[in-house]
């Protein structure tokens, strides 16, 4: 029985500090230039595409983040956006409560007016608060016991609409703040992307091919060398094992920020949504996904382990035996096959 577990180093991997594409780039950009030459020209082109292919992979990190920052915005304004849509539906019941309190109570004033006159007390039925009017308590002293009893609910009812307007204002508030943060974090992303697109059409053809290739990869067709056969692997049973087929069943899938899949994914919506095809909820960020459950060693990672990359967590794949992960890597690529430490680890969460 092939062991899931990864035999090589024990602990943390931390052996390199580069992301996918600039790994990739950097490893065709050395396979095109061939051996350095002594010309200084030679060495100063090999020299510019290292440069440009560095920064075309620092870039996609730097839109990573931004993609998960969006993506954090986003999360909390849907909520507020529910909590908003909740209170207003109470403020609205609210309103309605205090409108038949008011209606009931105005028709014993219209009776007793008929009856021979209307109490003065009975007034405050005709001001639109009569709880200023009920805190003088000689007026209660005009009331029998059944109408004072009416009369200070309506008082009760009337300060819990006004707190249902001051809840759903202040979340108002909060939910156009967000959408500030989503706009400002989407603007971010782009803004990256596109400075990744000039430094990526800026490359020689023959390197840009290569990047394209790389990118169509999913990491089964010997882009990757020494990539172990993963068929026979088989992940813990239950929720872990149904993650895992989902997270496979992706591969090939293009990368696109902000996508929760089924056709596209980023790298924390495809680990979303392969747990939620096991019925299970997990945060929308990599950083949230971070603390979705118990933290283990790299050296103990089972399939369907959560293995969360850079020391502010923005990029997350999932383990799924033998030193591999299944992950989103950067935009332009497609869900693939990686070793584990393509980048380095900062945790692995068991959800």
């Amino acid at each position: 029985m092939v062991s899931h577990r990864r035999t090589s180093p024990s602990g943390p991997v931390t052996r390199t500090g580069v992301t996918v594409v600039s790994a990739a780039l950097a490893t065709a950009a050395a396979a095109l230039s061939g051996p350095p030459a002594s010309a200084d020209p030679a060495e100063s082109s090999a020299a510019g595409r290292g440069t440009a292919t560095g920064r075309l992979g620092t870039l996609y990190e730097e839109a990573e983040r931004a993609t998960e920052k969006f993506n954090g915005a986003d999360e909390r304004t849907r909520r507020l956006r529910a909590e908003v849509a909740h209170l207003r539906d109470r403020t609205a019941r609210a309103q309605e409560r205090v409108n038949r309190m008011r209606h009931r109570l105005g028709a014993l004033a219209a009776a007793q007016y008929r009856s021979g006159g209307i109490d003065p007390a009975l007034r405050l039925l005709l001001s639109e608060r009569p709880d200023s009017y009920l805190e003088k308590a000689f007026a209660l002293d005009r009331l029998n016991a059944a109408q004072a009893g009416e009369l200070r609910d309506l008082q009760a009812a009337q300060r819990a609409l006004e707190q249902q307007r001051r809840a759903t204002a202040a979340k108002l508030a909060d939910l156009e703040a967000g959408r500030r943060d989503v706009a400002r974090h989407k603007k971010d992303v782009q803004h990256k992307l596109a400075a990744a697109r000039r430094v990526l059409h800026g490359l020689p053809r023959n390197v840009r091919a290569a990047y394209d290739r790389a990118a169509r990869s999913d990491g089964r067709d010997g882009m990757l060398p020494g990539l172990p056969d993963l068929s026979g692997i088989l992940p813990t049973p239950g929720r872990a094992a149904a993650a895992v087929a989902a997270a496979r069943a992706a591969v090939g899938a293009p990368y696109a920020w902000g996508s929760t899949g089924p056709a596209s994914f980023d790298c924390s919506g495809l680990t979303q949504w392969a747990y939620g095809q096991a019925g299970v909820w997990i945060p929308r960020t990599s950083q949230g996904q971070r603390g979705a459950g118990r933290q283990v060693p790299l050296s103990e990672a089972q399939p369907g382990d959560l293995v969360i990359y850079r020391s502010d967590a923005s990029h997350v794949g999932m383990y799924v035996g033998n030193g591999q992960v299944v992950h989103a890597p950067y935009p332009g690529a497609r869900v693939r096959y990686d070793p584990v430490g393509v980048m380095p680890v900062a945790a692995v969460t068991r959800p």
